[in-house]
């Protein structure tokens, strides 16, 4: 279990004490508590209102889900913490936060591992997705769904990134992340950790040369006004996480658990379709901004240079396992 700080102590202590004062009043209607990081417009958190609603309405309103987007009971570190604890129900992270705790979490991760979209859809629905959230269960969380937060590609303030000689010298701000920062140096760039309320700055000083994310949030963060070429390398299209915390899931009956399940399998459909209308809403956003679209990326090239990384990352049998089965799955399809 993840140290837990002090902030995230009060936190938990308060959500005992109300989950203790929600125990006393009977089993006839039960708030349990779900925490996004994201705003409130933001897809992940349509999906947990859909869940909510839909669990709610499968248990007859016994089961009701408060949704608490923007960070409101903590980062996704704290909110981590808290579900392990059993203070949150319901929480939906990235899988970074995850990465050192479970090791499975750091295979969808692995750049250049999905051929597309689909691709990646296939394989988090099917057995390997599903290994992956089982591996959670013995690190306090029930894995229940996964998310997604499209593809990432490279943006820069005036150079174009069509193959890795065009890395070169390139300071690229990645999320604070062993993974990301060993990707970036293989894909041929100098990876500049960096908080991400800090990249649009970090770019008008000169501190960075560009970053890398999908394209609602390099539309909603407004990085395309300085940053204005998109090179589409579609390095990383890992998947975020829906879990529950495995004490709330041992509370429940197994009718109820079943419930649960079946309104996170309901929500995820929901997510990819509000997902894919607010890419290309983004798209359109920052093509009027007069954006510059590299589509001519050699991925081959850049995926050439990734088994180096795959080895580190990937290093036990039951990892390389999953990756396997991941790059089989659809070949024929893509």
């Amino acid at each position: 279990m993840l140290r837990l700080n002090r902030r995230t102590a009060l936190l938990a202590g308060g959500a005992f004490g109300a989950s203790a004062l929600l125990g006393g009043c009977g089993q006839a209607s039960r708030a349990l508590l779900a925490a996004d990081s994201q705003p409130e417009n933001y897809p992940t958190v349509a999906a947990l209102r859909f869940f909510a609603a839909e669990l709610s309405r499968l248990t007859g309103g016994r089961l009701n889900v408060d949704v608490y987007p923007s960070e409101q009971l903590g980062s996704q570190n704290d909110t981590l913490e808290l579900a392990q604890l059993g203070g949150i129900d319901f929480v939906r992270i990235n899988s970074a936060p995850l990465n050192v705790l479970v090791p499975e979490t750091l295979v969808p991760s692995l750049p250049f591992l999905f051929r597309s979209i689909d691709h990646m859809r296939e394989a988090m629905d099917g057995e390997p997705g599903r290994a992956i959230l089982g591996a959670l269960e013995e690190h306090g969380l029930i894995g229940l769904a996964f998310y997604e937060s499209g593809a990432r590609s490279i943006y820069t303030a005036d150079r174009p990134v069509r193959e890795p000689q065009d890395m070169a010298g390139l300071k690229i701000r990645v999320q604070t992340s062993d993974l990301f920062v060993s990707m970036i140096e293989a894909m041929g760039g100098n990876a500049t950790p960096m908080a991400y309320g800090e990249v649009y700055q970090g770019m008008v000083q000169g501190v960075i040369d560009g970053a890398e994310n999908n394209f609602p949030s390099y539309e909603s963060s407004r990085h395309f006004e300085v940053a204005p070429i998109y090179s589409l390398t579609r390095h990383v299209m890992a998947p975020e996480i829906f879990a529950m915390s495995k004490r709330s899931w041992d509370k429940l009956s197994p009718a109820d658990r079943e419930a649960v399940l079946q309104a996170a399998r309901a929500s995820v459909p929901v997510m990819r379709e509000i997902w894919d209308r607010r890419v290309i809403e983004s798209r359109e956003i920052i093509t009027s901004a007069g954006v510059q679209f590299i589509e001519d990326v050699d991925r081959n090239a850049f995926s050439e240079r990734m088994q180096p990384v795959w080895d580190f990352y990937a290093d036990t049998p039951r990892l390389n396992r999953l990756v396997e089965d991941i790059r089989n799955m659809g070949a024929t399809n893509d």
